[in-house]
């Protein structure tokens, strides 16, 4: 007998490469994606795999208990992507990231309580440990979140281990590291810097440029999450990264070379309001269950580049409505 799991923003960047990857499995036997369907969550993220038999779909939030209810009704594990992500947008207005991060995840768990599934997976951010000047950071390391953003998946995190203390929920907290790849809605900044290129636009670079992040393409992110449902314990906390750091001017440098296009479209703006010089954990804990990463990162940045190169209709449209809120500013 197969499971049923249910993928919460499952329409998203992370979740709609997640729901391609388990809608192969022959233990899940039916996937239930709810989605609010945002501005980053789109149907087009998911195409046709909305067509395969076993792929229910659900426009509902995860802060509406009934919504919250019917999603999980008769499922063995929950995968919970729903999240505003954006760091930019928390520093606009955090309302979002407080209700959807924090509030739509303790509905979640309160459902969870009542309804007994075998897992819920969270997923977190590398984000919630702050700025890592030097070494990186395992499980055990506090959190120290800087932006309205990470600090609402750190209080998500601890309301996770909470409900996991108090009542038992089966609760299993994944934190990744900077994913990459297709279907990533473009105010992040390979997808939105494709565009830009492309339009002999300028690329605006945060402060000097030199910001660290570890690079994870988002496939070996995913079979990660999977590999937890199935042999991660419950009530424990995985990192999941690459240690591929790379500086934020030299992804834009890489980026440009790939398209064929000068780097005197480089701009330096302002800094980010308290943006993280540096990311990087210690990810031993989850290699120990069997996983690394399988790509090598230029062969993988270069594939993403090229995707969305190849999606420029989807690009161009998705583009067109990420600057609107850059054009605020």
């Amino acid at each position: 007998m197969g499971k049923n799991i249910l993928i919460t923003g499952g329409a998203g960047f992370i979740g709609s490469n997640f729901v391609r990857m388990v809608a192969n499995e022959s233990d899940i036997d039916k996937i239930t994606i709810l989605d609010k369907l945002t501005y980053a969550g789109n149907l087009d993220n998911l195409g046709n795999i909305l067509e395969n038999p076993k792929v229910h779909f659900i426009k509902g939030d995860i802060a509406n208990e009934a919504d919250a209810r019917n999603a999980m009704s008769d499922v063995d594990w929950v995968v919970n992507f729903a999240a505003e992500s954006h760091v930019d947008r928390s520093l606009d207005d955090s309302s979002d990231f407080m209700r959807t991060n924090i509030d739509g995840v303790r509905v979640m768990l309160e459902i969870a309580r009542e309804l007994e599934p075998e897992r819920f997976l969270h997923i977190s951010t590398d984000e919630v440990y702050g700025p890592v000047l030097s070494g990186s950071t395992d499980e055990n390391t506090p959190l120290h979140p800087s932006s309205p953003y990470s600090a609402s998946k750190a209080a998500a995190d601890m309301i996770c281990n909470a409900y996991f203390v108090s009542f038992d929920v089966p609760v299993i907290i994944a934190r990744s590291a900077n994913n990459y790849g297709p279907y990533q809605y473009p105010e992040k900044i390979i997808p939105r810097f494709v565009s830009l290129a492309m339009n002999d636009k300028n690329l605006p670079i945060y402060g000097d440029g030199k910001y660290i992040r570890d690079w994870l393409y988002v496939e070996d992110n995913c079979r990660a999450l999977l590999l937890l449902l199935r042999e991660g314990k419950v009530g424990e906390i995985y990192n999941i990264g690459a240690t591929e750091l790379h500086r934020n001017i030299e992804i834009t440098g890489k980026l440009l070379q790939l398209l064929g296009k000068s780097d005197n479209s480089i701009t330096y703006v302002k800094d980010r309001l308290g943006h993280d010089r540096r990311y990087c954990v210690d990810w031993k804990k989850i290699k120990n269950l069997g996983w690394q990463p399988s790509a090598k990162f230029d062969e993988k940045f270069a594939r993403t580049v090229n995707w969305y190169k190849e999606k420029i209709v989807w690009l161009e449209q998705k583009s067109q409505e990420a600057e609107k809120f850059y054009g605020k500013e």
